[in-house]
């Protein structure tokens, strides 16, 4: 198997876990275009396969999450004339990918340790939940390269921290320790890098105890409501709500609660 036949992306089950692995440690787990489309396969197969209730998602080795684009393969590409890349996506391969991917059902766990610069920070913000080593940085560095955060970050870091110390991260670049991140709401647990793995399971074995119809509910109604007045919050149609209040696990759940007994899930 020759360089370029190499898999960018580590794809295992684990009962319903799916774990993603980004595995390019040679260039700090830089994301190039063939990473976009690996990982584009991955998410289809995350929701099509009813087995799988969480992703975790990881950078391969203990230096980095992901430092985000391949600035190489970028060079290559603009000396090729290939037209240059904006906010979003369309059009390129992987598409849509994590940071666009709003309907994906199923909540996405980002294990970081180490840098998660650029893009790599971008794919961080766009799981649900964020666990992190003690010694993992954050970065949006595009504006020092003449470029912008368009896989969301310039989007979504406004609105998951306050909007002047976001706008400061953003206009300058400036890096960001995990105590920080975790200050400001960021990251849901900082942990020593040898703790890491464990935490995370434990955050993994937490949502696997909840009803696999009721995660996908909530992330929906979170994710969709999160911009609306209250009032219309309550009454937005949410698909998979319908799916979950009309389900046998909705009755399993008061039924093993009443008869003193752990639940037994279906996702039906």
């Amino acid at each position: 198997m020759t360089g370029a036949d190499v898999p960018r992306v580590r794809y295992e089950k684990k009962g319903h876990v799916a774990y993603v692995t980004v595995d390019r440690q040679h260039v700090l787990n830089a994301l190039d275009l063939r990473t976009h489309e690996e990982l584009g396969a991955v998410w289809d197969d995350v929701e099509q396969d009813v087995e799988i209730r969480v992703a975790v998602l990881s950078g391969a080795g203990d230096r980095a999450f992901s430092v985000g684009q391949d600035l190489k393969e970028r060079r290559r590409l603009d000396t090729g004339g290939v037209e240059p890349t904006t906010f979003g996506s369309r059009g390129q391969p992987g598409w849509p990918r994590l940071t666009e991917r709003f309907s994906l059902s199923k909540p996405v766990v980002a294990r970081v340790d180490g840098y998660a610069f650029g893009g790599g920070f971008e794919l961080a913000l766009a799981c649900d939940l964020i666990i992190a080593s003690d010694r993992s940085v954050f970065a949006l560095p595009e504006v020092r390269l003449g470029l912008v955060p368009g896989a969301g970050g310039a989007f979504r870091l406004a609105r998951q921290m306050p909007h002047r110390i976001a706008m400061g991260y953003l206009l300058t670049g400036r890096w960001m320790d995990a105590a920080t991140a975790l200050w400001f709401g960021l990251v849901n647990d900082v942990v020593a890098a040898e703790s890491l793995d464990d935490c995370v399971g434990e955050w993994v074995d937490d949502l696997l105890e909840g009803a696999p119809l009721s995660l996908c509910a909530i992330k929906e109604a979170v994710l969709r409501s999160v911009d609306m007045p209250l009032e219309d919050a309550f009454a937005a149609p949410y698909a998979w709500e319908e799916r979950r209040r009309r389900s046998r696990d909705a009755a399993e759940g008061v039924r093993a609660f009443t008869e003193k007994r752990a639940p037994v899930w279906s996702g039906e």
